[in-house]
C-alpha cells in the first residue's frame, strides 16, 4: 500500500551554468531513458539506475548535502546527498570518507552536475529520504563536473508532505523520513501573541528549539528541531522582519513520547519559514484564508507534560542518537539502596558538593574558602512501575519532597544523639527515608550523559511531586523484570532540561556519575568558624 504523501516541486527558470558542456537532448532508445551527449556516453536517468558498477553518466541538481555519523564512535561515516533528476526523480548519493576531501570543495547546493561513472548500490533499510531502493555511490573511478548550458528546466527542490494521522501511524518504524509543513502554535514555550524571544546563545549552546507546529486543521504537533536545524530555525526566526508564522522542515522521525506524537529533525533536516520555498508561501495564502482555523489553539496538547514509563525511559537511552532530556515518570518506592550514602556535604548556598581544604571546606563552584557545609540528599532508591524496575537517585530537593525533612536536620538530629561519633562518621539510612518505602510519586527523572554512555543505569530523580496510590504489583510474568526493548523509543530528540533551580547542583553532582560517589566522602558537615 502506497503511503498517502503530498508532493510539491518547484522548476528553475535559469540553472547555474559554471562550464562549457554542450546541450542534450531527450531520448528513449532500448526502453532505458538515455539522452545523446557529445561525448559519446550515455546519460542514464535515476529510474533506471541499478546495482552494480556504471560507466555512464548522470546529470542531476544537487538539493542538499550532509555528513552521516556513527552516533556511538562519534566518527563520520561519509558524505550523503539528495539529487534529483531532470525528470524529477529524486536518489540518495553517497561518498565515503576516504573520498570526501577529494569531492567536498566542489559541492555546491542547488548547483547543476554531471557524474561519469558511479556505483549503485542498495539503499539502506532505515531513515532513508529519498524514495528508491538504489543509491548512487561515488567510486575510484568517479568524475564529477559542473553541468552547463542544460535545455532541461531541473527542479529546485522536491518535498514530500506527511498528515498528522500518516505520521501518527508511522511512528518508531524508522522508515523513509518526510516533511512537515504547519503554522507555528508555540516556540520554546512562548506563544505567537507576542513575538517569542530565542535566545541565540542557548541555543548554541543546547542546540534544541522546540516548536509546536498544526498542519492545517489537524492536532497540534511536537516537532524537536536539533544541531544543526535548531540553529538554522533559531538564525532565520531572530532575523525576520514580522513574526514568522509558517515553518516547513524535511526529513523528520516520528517518535512516540510518553503517548503523544513528536516528530524530530535528523542530519538530513533542512528548515524554511514564511516566504522560503513555495509550499510555505502557499500555506501563508492558507492562512490569509482560513484566519480562524490558524488563530486555535488546543491547549491540553500544546502543555501536556512529556510523561514515560520506566521502560520507555531506558528504551530512549538505549537510541544511539539520544541526548540528555528530562521525563516525568510515576513510580512506587520498593527500598532505599543500603551500603552507600543518602547524602552529600554541600555548599550552603549553590547546593555544589564541598572538597575538603587544608583547614576547611571549600566550594568549587563559588570559588570560595571556609564555607558552611550543608548536608543534601543523594539517596538511592528501588523503585518499580508496570514495565520495568530502576534505581531513581533522589538528589537535592527531591528527597526533601519524599520524606518531609531536609537533610540537614536528619543528619544534625542522629549527631545531638549520638554525640560519641566523630565527624567523620556516615550516618545510617535514617528511618523517615525508609518510611518512603510503598510511596508512588511522579519523579522528574534527568536522563545523562552518564546513562547514555552506559557508565550507570541510575536515573536521577529532580523534582518529586505528591504521592499517588500504590502501582499494584503484576503477578506471573508480568512481574518479571526484563530489559529495554532494542528498538529506540525516540530519537535525539530529547525533550526539556531540568528546571533553573536545580542547575546549581545537578550538572556539579549528578553529571559526575551516580554510582562513583564513595560512601566515606558523606561525612558530618564541618562548620566554619
Amino acid at each position: 500500500m502506497e503511503p498517502n504523501v503530498k508532493s510539491s516541486v518547484s522548476a528553475s527558470a535559469e540553472p547555474s551554468l559554471r562550464s562549457n558542456q554542450a546541450q542534450v537532448v531527450v531520448s528513449k532508445r532500448n526502453g532505458k531513458s538515455p539522452v545523446s551527449s557529445s561525448n559519446d556516453l550515455e546519460v542514464m536517468l535515476f529510474k533506471d539506475v541499478s546495482l552494480g558498477p556504471h560507466e555512464t553518466e548522470l546529470r542531476f541538481r544537487l538539493i542538499h548535502f550532509w555528513e552521516a555519523q556513527n552516533p556511538i564512535k562519534k566518527t563520520i561515516i561519509g558524505l550523503e546527498m539528495l539529487l534529483i533528476d531532470e525528470q524529477g526523480t529524486d536518489i540518495q548519493g553517497f561518498i565515503s570518507p576516504g573520498r570526501m576531501k577529494k569531492y567536498l570543495p566542489d559541492l555546491k547546493q542547488g548547483a547543476l552536475y554531471s557524474l561519469f561513472n558511479f556505483y549503485g548500490c542498495k539503499s539502506k533499510d532505515v531513515y532513508r529520504v529519498a524514495s528508491g531502493n538504489v543509491t548512487v555511490s561515488f567510486s575510484h573511478n568517479s568524475e564529477l563536473v559542473p553541468l552547463g548550458n542544460s535545455s532541461a528546466p531541473f527542479l529546485e527542490d522536491r518535498f514530500r508532505f506527511h498528515t498528522y494521522n500518516v505520521f501518527e501511524s508511522n511512528c518508531d518504524l524508522r522508515g523513509d523520513l518526510y516533511d512537515v509543513v504547519g503554522h507555528l502554535k508555540v516556540v520554546n514555550g512562548q506563544p505567537l501573541s507576542v513575538r517569542p524571544f530565542v535566545d541565540e546563545v542557548e541555543v548554541a549552546m543546547t542546540r534544541r528549539v522546540l516548536v509546536h507546529v498544526q498542519t492545517h486543521e489537524g492536532p497540534v504537533m511536537k516537532l524537536y528541531l536539533w544541531d544543526q536545524a535548531a540553529i538554522d530555525f533559531c538564525s532565520k526566526f531572530n532575523s525576520a522582519e514580522n513574526t514568522p508564522t509558517v515553518v516547513l522542515v524535511t526529513t523528520v522521525n516520528p517518535k512516540r513520547l510518553g503517548g503523544t506524537l513528536a516528530l524530530t529533525t535528523m542530519s538530513s533536516s533542512r528548515v524554511f519559514i514564511d516566504h522560503d520555498v513555495p509550499p510555505t508561501r502557499e500555506y501563508l495564502t492558507w492562512m490569509s484564508s482560513n484566519p480562524e482555523i490558524a488563530q486555535k489553539v488546543n491547549a491540553d496538547v500544546v502543555t501536556k507534560p512529556e510523561i514515560l514509563t520506566i521502560a520507555e525511559i531506558f528504551s530512549y537511552i538505549g537510541q544511539p542518537n539520544a541526548k540528555a532530556a528530562l521525563f516525568e515518570c510515576t513510580a512506587t518506592i520498593d527500598d532505599v539502596v543500603h551500603g552507600s550514602a543518602w547524602y552529600y556535604i554541600g555548599c550552603g548556598g549553590c547546593k555544589t558538593k564541598a572538597v575538603k581544604g587544608p583547614t576547611s571546606l571549600m566550594c568549587p563552584k563559588c570559588e570560595k574558602d571556609n564555607i558552611a557545609g550543608e548536608a543534601q540528599y543523594r539517596a538511592r532508591i528501588s523503585v518499580y512501575d508496570k514495565s520495568e524496575q530502576a534505581v531513581f537517585v533522589l538528589l537535592g530537593d527531591a528527597g526533601r519532597e519524599v520524606v518531609g525533612k531536609h537533610a540537614s536536620e536528619l543528619v544534625s538530629n542522629y549527631f545531638e544523639a549520638n554525640g560519641d561519633k566523630g565527624a567523620d562518621f556516615l550516618v545510617p539510612v535514617p528511618q523517615p527515608l525508609l518510611n518512603a518505602i510503598g510511596q508512588t510519586h511522579r519523579f522528574s527523572v534527568k536522563v545523562t550523559d552518564h546513562n547514555l554512555t552506559g557508565k550507570t543505569r541510575a536515573l536521577t530523580a529532580i523534582k518529586v511531586q505528591a504521592p499517588a496510590a500504590p502501582l499494584p504489583i503484576q503477578a506471573s510474568e508480568e512481574n518479571i523484570v526484563v530489559g529495554a526493548s532494542d528498538e529506540p523509543l525516540v530519537s535525539a530528540d530529547g525533550v526539556c532540561q531540568p528546571p533553573k533551580s536545580c542547575e546549581g547542583f545537578v550538572e556539579d553532582e549528578v553529571d559526575k556519575g551516580c554510582d562513583s560517589y564513595e560512601p566515606s566522602t558523606a561525612k558530618r558537615p564541618k562548620l566554619s568558624d
